[in-house]
């Protein structure tokens, strides 16, 4: 068996491997882009949206999870690979989250309507109903990501992305093909149906290649402990359900602010999550299974982080200001009329507001890898606890002082408390080099960023600003790639 896992391992390059995976989250979220312009053209702002995004934001908690236990459990899957017995780990996984997922899927199910009157909060009844009916179906197709992500981190063990890649993006794509045919005769539920689609395939398509890589064959486990099992997982994806459950307590907080509130902060908050989900994640995951086998020290694992954020707060201090600049119109543009005038320039804002968010998510999904790497585990409960904690009373009081933008702040350092924290878990010393590289960073890119965007708009109109400061910016950005830029490139290309 060892022989044959020998023979099944791959090095691919990093770039490549990151480039593919990356691509992939570019084209789930042009289907998800897709599929939020559908439901604004087709259902635009109103009680019902706001109920769907309220089920949605559930959905996006286990998913999370789901994107978490990737990071989490390729370590443990590579050292399973290592010794032989990737099938037998894969399988056992596999057993022990199908012990979770079906009777939470039933429980869901039967009481579908007082959790749909939970999430909604004050909503009216409409939004009760509409999320419950949609809890449904995206409680089930939540499990079926998390079914997906373990095949997934099983073909990551033995160097294999672009299949699992290939995997999530057709099943993006199918969720949206779902949603466009049966959105007339279903509503708004249609889109419930096109994420159970998109599970679907993303699970078979890595399976399939599992299983004619006979990667998923060996003896099996005498136990399959599935109780330390879903505590690992629970451990693991502690960190992200809090950082999402900050964004659900942000939902909450935004329907006190009106019909449509909760609507205008979920369309941003998936504009700011693809900007670095695309980059920050995928390097992540990329960098899971060669770190695992080649070890890392404190000192490396601070500028890991430092040299992977420069990958993505480059890219996404592009995207913030042409947001700020000309954001209302692509807004308008993409999600309809509904979202017109001052919406979609609120939207916009929004999503511009949502930068400290942004660079402080990079910082944790790089560094959130690094703590299974290291076997620093213990810290990531507490850690939880606090940053959800601290989400609480930052919320109502920058809510009552500024409103969504407010919310958008809140959520925003409770993430840095909780990356800053991941840097401590690994070492005071990984903590001082990655926290001065980070801030050094963002003050280069911020400062580009406001130099290019916010330069040329006391100068031009909004649109012809945005395009010349992608320009302007970009020419800063190379001019100062001798700090960091051309370093990072070199190390992520030598990551395999």
């Amino acid at each position: 068996m060892a022989l044959a896992n020998r023979n099944i391992l791959r090095t691919p390059s990093a770039l490549r491997s990151g480039a593919l995976t990356g691509l992939a989250q570019i084209v789930i979220a042009l289907a998800a882009a897709g599929a939020g312009a559908l439901l604004a053209h087709k259902f635009g702002r109103t009680a019902e949206t706001d109920g769907f995004l309220a089920a949605y934001g559930v959905y996006l908690v286990l998913v999370l999870a789901a994107q978490a236990f990737r990071l989490v459990v390729v370590p443990d899957l590579t050292r399973a690979a290592a010794e032989g017995r990737l099938g037998a780990e894969s399988r056992a996984f596999a057993l022990a989250f199908l012990a979770l997922a079906v009777p939470a899927s039933v429980l869901v199910a039967v009481f579908s309507g007082p959790l749909g009157n939970l999430v909604t909060g004050s909503l009216p009844p409409t939004s009760a109903h509409i999320a419950g009916r949609a809890l449904e179906v995206l409680v089930p197709a939540a499990f079926g990501q998390l079914l997906a992500a373990l095949a997934a981190s099983a073909l990551a063990a033995i160097d294999s992305y672009g299949t699992a890649a290939g995997g999530f993006a057709i099943g993006g794509i199918a969720g949206l093909v779902v949603f466009v045919v049966l959105a007339d005769g279903h509503g708004i539920i249609a889109l419930a149906w096109g994420l159970a689609a998109n599970a679907a395939i993303a699970f078979t398509i890595p399976a399939v290649a599992l299983v004619r890589k006979h990667a998923l064959t060996g003896a099996s486990l005498e136990r399959v402990d599935v109780l330390p099992r879903l505590w690992h997982l629970l451990e693991g994806a502690a960190v992200p359900l809090a950082l999402q459950g900050c964004y659900l307590l942000a939902l909450r907080f935004a329907a006190k602010l009106g019909v449509g509130s909760v609507t205008t902060f979920s369309y941003a908050y998936l504009a700011a999550s693809t900007l670095v989900g695309a980059t920050a994640f995928s390097v992540g995951l990329i960098s899971s299974a060669p770190l695992t086998r080649r070890g890392v020290d404190e000192e490396e694992a601070g500028r890991h982080v430092v040299h992977a954020a420069w990958v993505s707060l480059s890219l996404v201090g592009a995207a913030a200001g042409v947001f700020a600049l000309v954001g209302g119109r692509i807004v308008q543009f993409v999600l309809g009329n509904a979202y017109s005038g001052q919406v979609g320039r609120n939207l916009g804002h929004l999503v511009a507001y949502l930068s400290p968010w942004m660079v402080a998510w990079v910082g944790f999904a790089v560094t959130f890898p690094l703590v299974f790497v290291a076997g620093k585990r213990k810290t990531l409960m507490p850690l939880a606890v606090l940053g959800f904690a601290i989400c609480v009373p930052l919320g109502l009081a920058l809510r009552s002082a500024w409103g969504l933008p407010g919310l958008a702040i809140a959520i925003g350092v409770a993430t840095l408390v909780i990356a800053l924290g991941l840097m401590r878990a690994i070492s005071s010393r990984t903590l001082a080099i990655a926290a001065a590289g980070l801030a050094r960073l963002a003050v280069a890119v911020g400062g580009a960023a406001v130099l290019a965007f916010g330069g040329l708009s006391f100068a031009l109109s909004p649109a012809p600003a945005a395009a010349a400061g992608l320009v302007v910016y970009a020419l800063l950005i190379f001019s100062l790639r001798s700090l960091g830029l051309t370093a990072a490139w070199a190390y992520v290309r030598g990551l395999h």
